[in-house]
């Protein structure tokens, strides 16, 4: 009857945390939840998780000893499920809590009631690059905002839901099932003069700071100008009314493809792109995979390349700028024919393609970037 805020917090919380597969609650929703990067969830048995209640009730202790603030941080995150940019929460990060069998560190506990169910160790985790923790004071304190971490994917042998398929270019122009070749308005960037026009235009107009231009395509359509990126970190997102990045919403489609439409729907908080000193890493805000292809994500001595999936909540490293420098091999069949295709990376949003799907080539998927570096 006399409720407090806090105890309010702490029942808007617990109704906010990751559903675990198999509690009843797996639809409550699925951003930045879901298995591996090879596509396989792992249930979460309640025997080693502990039992619903005893989770419950270690997680209302632990939350009530919170300061009201740090609540509200906390509330905020995983309410708007990383949409809403929240700041750092600063808590002490040797508090250990033991669920079942399990001792977790604070972090690593409240990660696992509001990401991802089954996390079993810190090194599964990249921290993003809205964290801004590091350097803080006290080094007692560690970040334990949920939505400020990501789950690596690792990168394993190709079976599905990988797919490895021929290179685009090592099809005839004429075949039926190829790619847009050159003379195609409408093909990729590297391939098509109005993509590669645009960015040796920003070159050319004294534009040098920027790292990357992004690309985005309906199908063989391209909607928009290329995006110039200069900033460290970029958000690519359909319709978020605060966010601050390249609102694909923004640009104007004549596409009517119930497809597309229905594609361009669950984009949502789309991806993020960040640029480190090993590389550019993607990481995918949205509540549906994402599928990557990069020329740097393979054997450099391969003749086809992965498109690999990454699930919700993932990051992969999809541009390594040492490996790509390597690639630039006078008699390297890829780069001979298609200089720029080594210093590009394509994502599609929900829809893959290649060998295990009935689209053999980006060019067929309903919606996807094409992120073309600067490594000059």
């Amino acid at each position: 009857m006399f409720r407090t805020k806090r105890s309010g917090l702490v029942r808007r919380l617990w109704r906010s945390r990751a559903p675990v597969e198999g509690d009843g609650e797996a639809d409550r929703g699925t951003h930045g939840s879901g298995g591996c990067c090879m596509g396989k969830t792992t249930k979460v048995a309640k025997s080693n998780a502990g039992s619903e209640a005893e989770l419950k009730a270690l997680t209302h202790s632990i939350l009530k000893k919170i300061k009201e603030k740090h609540l509200e941080v906390l509330l905020q995150a995983v309410e708007s499920k990383g949409g809403v940019r929240s700041p750092c929460l600063l808590l002490p990060g040797k508090a250990d809590a033991k669920v079942g069998q399990q001792s977790y560190s604070l972090p690593m506990l409240l990660y696992k009631v509001f990401r991802w169910p089954d996390l079993r160790h810190s090194s599964e985790l990249k921290r993003l690059s809205c964290c801004e923790s590091y350097g803080k004071i006290n080094p007692e304190l560690v970040c334990c905002n949920p939505h400020h971490m990501s789950r690596l994917c690792e990168l394993e042998s190709p079976p599905p839901p990988y797919s490895r398929y021929p290179m685009d270019y090592l099809k005839p122009p004429d075949s039926p099932d190829s790619g847009p070749s050159s003379s195609d308005p409408g093909g990729t960037t590297y391939s098509a003069p109005v993509g590669l026009s645009d960015s040796l235009a920003l070159q050319e107009s004294g534009d040098r700071a920027h790292w990357c231009v992004v690309a985005y395509w309906e199908e063989k359509t391209r909607v928009g100008r290329l995006y110039s990126v200069q900033e460290p970190s970029l958000d690519i997102f359909y319709d978020l009314p605060q966010g601050n990045g390249f609102c694909l919403g923004q640009l104007c489609s004549d596409n009517k493809s119930q497809l597309v439409q229905m594609v361009r729907a669950k984009i949502g908080y789309g991806v993020q792109l960040t640029r480190e000193p090993d590389g550019v890493w993607v990481y995918n805000r949205s509540c549906y995979p994402i599928f990557i292809k990069s020329a740097t994500l393979d054997n450099p001595d391969s003749r086809t390349l992965l498109v690999h999936k990454v699930f919700p909540g993932f990051s992969i490293k999809a541009f390594d700028y040492d490996k790509a420098g390597s690639l630039q091999r006078p008699n390297d069949h890829e780069f001979t024919q298609q200089p720029r295709t080594g210093f590009t990376v394509q994502i599609s949003f929900v829809k893959g393609w290649g060998q295990c799907y009935t689209r053999q080539f980006i060019s067929s998927c309903p919606c996807w970037l094409e992120v073309i570096f600067n490594t000059r």
